[in-house]
């Protein structure tokens, strides 16, 4: 071994320890929000999570879940940790990729290099990938149980090996090294598809070490090489071989009259039968290409046989089986992710384009009576002539998009896109918002954690920024070193190794802004994606490395000994990682956080037992599924996610027993929740219905497929309508009064009906089956809505909801005006004082960060203020004071500031003769507001939203001071107000 070689290895390894440490360190302690919860209970119990899946993944944190030892609680720290190691390793291979390329720049060979040499190289491999130990995106993912840690090892062990491959000279190693690569490929499947689209980019590689005459042309068709076997695999491979199969299924079973899997079994006998003959032909022809590419396609098959993980389980049925994909045709489509839908890539509508027909599509089987029929056909949509446009990007209909379209276009209503809207959309809110903001972010500096933040460039360093902003735990600024280091990195590999240039160029583009076009982003997200793009941020990072290199150069002039030199420029260039893993730790540091999992067990404490609770999106459900599937928390309730309510599969679920939950209480048969059927039923006013038709009748009517209550579509089809609306469901008056489930004091309003009007909306089929539990339930298991959910989501049923906590229960009795259901306090002041959970909340050092402080924070300090305010009604100003002192010393600004929910604590605190921390409160409060407004102004940024919510907040400051007389303090806050108020108005914000 040479001393190189020596060196390599032990900086490379300690590089690997610096990462390791510092993600262990600053790792999350739990499942944190977003898909995390999902991934930690699929990996646990290996279960199937949302399409298409991450089977190897869940094998690995499976594996690491066990290092728990019982304790379930630690599971989550467990499987977080195969996210910190796969990221270490990360590094370890980055650190090896730039010091192995770095190499090709000096032109030495090993037996050559000098101690200056060496020190260089170590230099550099240090410094680029300790600058991608510490960027802002992949520190992110590195320390929680999402797939984009392990998916980025995948990334770099490939590139690794492929500029390995090309080190090597002997022919039967070269091959056994692509065989390596295809099988990385083919696990890389199991986790993630971004290590696909970096084929394209390193068949290059392979181009210009077999042929040493190389040309434009040339270059060109290696490329485009990469790209059909990209193609091969994403969509022959990963979606095409269970598509053939699924057709070999179909014929041998309603065909030939075989069982089920006879033609999948026939399918794989065949296949792996004219691999392994085609295997053995090419040994026997010497046929080396052929023989290496069939081996190659085998060890890719043989990692994304992972998937059968998939299939296996979901055969099973376990409690997350997210699409069921039990058989082979409903597997190609979890693969597919039809549930998605589709985004138009090359040529399609706009949002203004309106369908003019509808066709069938591909044919969609069920299995019955020992067959597969067709029950639906997939639509296919015809669009008006002249409205589809190529590179469509702004395509999305969906809620208030095409509001956003026309804001950021200028557009008016109706008003078509030109191609020069498109492409200006493309450019300033896709490229330039959604992956350069993010790159920035990374390389230049961020200026907080808020949704939509901007970027610090060095000389927003003296600005004087307000106090929300300054102390933010994200507001980093990296002075622009280490994207100055990064230029510099492609400037000496320009004029040293053109065509590694061109193979990191393109892996670049590929894995940055190439993907921009191809996920064609709506034009808004549920929260920031910069975590899709780490495989570009990580090649930015190869040039950093280089750039030492460069530094070194720029030294020559000074500094004679290559020695000193070297030594010199990676001091130097060092600071650049120091300064993004100092300014970054704060804001990367998840030790102490709890209320992920605290959230979603205070959202189980507030049902009472046995009870059926829904949720809305992944931020509400992915945390409940969690602590029932792994710490075992409160299973008794039955979480029903309204988001996957819609799907014929999740119904299923719901009809069945789940732990100590029942089965739900659902009527409707599949029949008539089948995909394609019921999807939306829309409102169709029936005259002799107008003034209400009792809900059980009406779901009968569905259930029998009525014509009554049926239209016919455009297609031919028949489909049930919503003939009125309102809607009654007779109640049982006595026996619920006997269940001791209504106030005392609201008992007389019980009566043998509730009515309600829900509205002349079209319902949709989530809507239907709620409907359905409602009126089948018959107030047997307590109905809960969290209070998280949509205004729609309630069915127009709040004044039949009470509050008890986090969530709102249904109950037969009506209280008139209570427009946001009404509160029992008895109920609700037990729930929040004794039965929830929040750990590390008054915790200043414990980062919480935009996710933190919307939604869960939010829900405590408005269930706190709606309890306060029904206390102090009831007059019961002791039992209100203790709470509202609890909120206050479990959410304390100095760890969870005041948002727009704790101006609202203002007036009771007035009124519970807390006079001094009302004043102090309001004084915090309106300075802060004052700051910010004057910041806003300053900058003309008084279209933010903050601009909205601080007024608001400054609005209700004065209005509390003025109702508890305090004339002096609220005349003082109101010329604030005003003063803002009339420069938000004079620059037009919204």
């Amino acid at each position: 071994m040479t001393r190189f070689n020596r060196s390599n290895n032990l900086t490379g390894w300690i590089v690997f320890a610096i990462a390791l440490i510092t993600y262990t360190l600053t790792v999350e302690r739990t499942a944190s929000f977003w898909d995390c919860g999902e991934f930690i209970a699929c990996a646990f119990k290996l279960q199937v999570p949302h399409p298409p899946g991450a089977p190897f993944f869940l094998l690995i944190g499976r594996i690491f879940s066990l290092l728990a030892f019982g304790d379930l609680s630690n599971v989550a720290y467990w499987v977080n940790m195969v996210s910190v190691l796969s990221s270490a390793f990360t590094i370890l291979f980055l650190f090896w990729t730039i010091t192995l390329l770095a190499r090709k720049l000096i032109a030495k060979s090993d037996a050559d290099l000098t101690s200056g040499d060496i020190i260089l190289l170590m230099g550099a491999g240090i410094v680029g990938s300790l600058a991608y130990t510490w960027s802002d995106s992949f520190w992110f993912s590195a320390v929680e149980a999402e797939v984009y840690g392990m998916s980025s090892f995948f990334t770099a062990i490939v590139i690794w090996a492929v500029f390995k491959w090309e080190r090597v000279d002997d022919p039967a190693a070269e091959n056994r090294w692509l065989i390596f690569i295809a099988y990385l490929v083919g696990l890389s499947i199991g986790v993630h598809l971004l290590n696909l689209v970096t084929i394209p980019a390193l068949a290059l590689v392979y181009y210009f070490k077999k042929y040493p005459k190389v040309s434009v042309f040339g270059g060109i068709l290696a490329f485009a090489g990469g790209l059909v076997i990209l193609a091969i695999i994403n969509s022959g491979i990963i979606p095409g071989l269970p598509s053939v199969a699924g057709k070999f299924e179909i014929f041998f079973v309603n065909s030939l009259g075989l069982p089920y899997k006879s033609g999948v079994i026939f399918f794989i006998i065949i296949f792996i039968g004219a691999i392994i003959w085609g295997i053995r032909y090419s040994h026997k022809k010497a046929n080396v290409l052929l023989n290496t590419g069939l081996l190659s396609l085998a060890f890719v098959l043989i990692g994304y046989a992972s998937y059968l993980m998939v299939l296996v389980r979901a055969e099973y049925n376990p409690p997350i089986n997210e699409n069921n994909p039990n058989d082979v045709l409903s597997f190609v489509s979890y693969l597919k992710r039809e549930q998605y839908g589709s985004r138009p890539l090359l040529y399609g509508p706009s949002f203004v384009s309106r369908p003019v027909s509808q066709k069938r599509g591909a044919p969609m089987y069920r299995k019955q009576d020992g067959k597969y029929a067709i029950y639906d056909y997939r639509p296919e949509y015809e669009y008006e002539p002249g409205s589809s446009m190529l590179l469509p990007r702004m395509y999305s209909t969906q809620s208030g998009h095409p509001q956003l379209y026309q804001q950021m276009t200028g557009l008016a209503e109706g008003q078509k896109p030109t191609m020069g809207n498109n492409l200006s959309f493309m450019f300033s809110y896709q490229i330039g918002h959604m992956y350069w903001r993010y790159f920035l972010w990374n390389f230049v500096g961020r200026e907080s954690d808020e949704e939509g933040a901007g970027n610090m460039l060095p000389w927003d360093a003296g600005k004087k920024y307000p106090a929300p902003i300054a102390n933010n735990k994200a507001h980093d600024n990296y002075f622009m070193l280490p994207f100055i280091l990064g230029l510099l990195g492609i400037v000496v590999v320009y004029f040293r190794q053109k065509r590694d240039l061109l193979v990191l160029g393109l892996l670049f583009v590929l894995t940055g802004v190439a993907l921009v076009v191809y996920l064609n982003s709506p034009p808004t997200e549920p929260r920031e994606r910069d975590y899709i793009y780490v495989g570009s941020f990580y090649i930015f990072c190869i040039w950093i490395g280089f750039g030492v290199i460069s530094v070194a150069d720029a030294l020559s002039k000074f500094v004679k000994s290559a020695t000193t030199r070297a030594g010199a420029a990676t001091a130097v260039c060092l600071v650049v990682p120091v300064i993004m893993g100092v300014k970054g730790w704060d804001n990367h540091n998840r030790d102490n956080r709890f209320h992920s999992v605290d959230f979603a067990k205070n959202l189980l404490n507030s049902c009472a037992p046995n009870a059926i609770l829904f949720t809305g999106g992944d931020n509400d459900t992915f945390p409940l599924w969690y602590v029932q599937e792994v710490e075992g928390f409160r299973t008794d309730v039955r979480v029903c996610n309204l988001s996957l309510l819609g799907t014929d599969w999740y119904i299923d679920q719901m009809k069945r027993k789940t732990y100590l939950s029942e089965a739900l209480p659902i009527s409707l048969d599949k029949n008539n929740y089948a995909f394609g059927k019921n999807d939306i039923v829309p409102f169709y006013e029936i005259p002799s219905v107008k003034a209400g038709i009792n809900l059980k009748e009406y779901l009968g009517l569905v259930k029998q497929e009525n014509k009554a209550i049926q239209v016919p579509l455009t297609s031919g089809d028949m489909t049930s309508i919503l003939p009125s609306s309102v809607l009654f469901l007779p109640v049982n008056a006595e026996a619920v009064k006997k269940m001791n489930i209504i106030k005392s004091d609201l008992i007389p309003f019980v009566s043998d009906s509730i009515s309600w009007t829900i509205g002349k909306g079209d319902l949709y089929k989530s809507d239907l089956i709620m409907l359905d539990i409602i009126a089948t339930n018959d107030w047997a298991r307590p109905i809960y809505f969290s209070s998280t959910l949509g205004g729609s989501s309630y069915l127009n049923l709040k004044e039949y909801m009470q509050l008890e906590g986090y969530a709102y229960r249904l109950l037969p009795v009506k209280v008139p005006g209570a427009s946001d259901g009404y509160v029992n306090t008895d109920v609700m002041y037990n729930n929040l004082m004794n039965k929830m959970f929040w750990r590390e909340l008054d915790n200043p050092n414990t980062y919480y960060d935009n996710t933190y402080l919307g939604s869960p924070v939010a829900t405590a300090r408005i269930a706190f203020l709606r309890l306060t305010g029904q206390l102090i009604a009831d007059g019961k100003k002791d039992e209100a004071k203790k709470a509202i002192e609890k909120s206050l010393a479990t959410m304390p600004d100095k760890s969870i500031p005041y948002d727009q929910f704790s101006a609202n604590f203002i007036g009771p605190l007035f009124d519970l003769g807390e006079t001094k921390k009302a004043l102090e409160i309001a004084e915090t409060m309106a300075t802060r507001a004052d700051e910010v407004l004057t910041w806003a102004k300053d900058n003309g940024t008084t279209k933010r939203r903050d601009s909205n919510v601080y007024l608001y907040i400054m609005q209700i400051i004065v209005q509390e001071c003025r109702e508890a007389k305090q004339e002096a303090i609220a005349k003082k806050y109101e010329a604030i107000f005003q003063k803002h108020l009339a420069a938000f108005n004079m620059y037009g914000g919204q």
